[in-house]
């Protein structure tokens, strides 16, 4: 019996490792509350008249409804911001956002091997990545599979993580990124162009916690 037992077990464990599903960003166990958001996401209100681009499919949709609600004041101001400014001829540089604490920095930069990229999560932060000129390639790293290689260091951390088990995503003129605490990324990794310099819009928004 109790050999019976053993072995039940072992296929139960083993049954639920392959079913086990890849996270690469907060889960939500609500689906009315993740068809609301995928309906305002469409709908739109949210853009403030910035019509140049739209959430790139990696975006949390519910994690962005969730956070616009509890702080409605910086997402339309940030949204206000760079649909009236010129993003590719304005001086690199920080920027404030007009009633705001936000600033939005403008960097001219370059893409990296990914070896010497560095993963990174933020707590108190949202990062809003909008690529206006080149092409920069970004990196997803699943949970499951990744552990912090350091402490918390002001507002951000770093993970040793599967590079196998990682999505990357090009930038293109028509998205822009959203990266919540949940989401563990690698920013400016190089792509498979001889182009590796970008121009980059980076916001940090406060992250509003329940």
């Amino acid at each position: 019996m109790r050999r019976l037992v053993l072995i039940l077990s072992f296929f139960v464990l083993h049954l639920s490792c392959c079913l086990a599903q890849d996270v690469y960003t907060k889960q939500f166990d609500n689906p009315k509350l993740e068809k609301k958001a995928a309906k305002w996401l469409k709908k739109g209100k949210w853009r403030n008249g910035f019509m140049k681009a739209s959430p790139d499919a990696s975006v949390n949709a519910t994690d962005f409804y969730l956070q616009y609600q509890r702080n409605p004041e910086q997402w339309k101001a940030l949204f206000r911001w760079i649909a009236e400014t010129d993003l590719t001829g304005i001086p690199k540089g920080k920027h404030p956002i007009e009633g705001t604490k936000l600033v939005a920095s403008v960097e001219d930069s370059q893409n990296g091997p990914l070896a010497k990229r560095q993963s990174e999560s933020h707590y108190h932060h949202i990062d809003f990545q909008y690529v206006v000129r080149g092409v920069e390639r970004f990196g997803l790293i699943e949970h499951n599979s990744s552990k912090p290689n350091c402490q918390w260091r002001e507002d951000v951390i770093h993970y040793d993580y599967d590079q196998q088990k990682a999505r990357f995503i090009d930038s293109a003129p028509d998205r822009f990124f959203i990266f919540f605490p949940q989401d563990w990324h690698i920013a400016k990794v190089e792509n498979d162009t001889e182009d590796q310099d970008i121009r980059v819009i980076v916001i940090k928004v406060d992250y509003i916690d329940d």
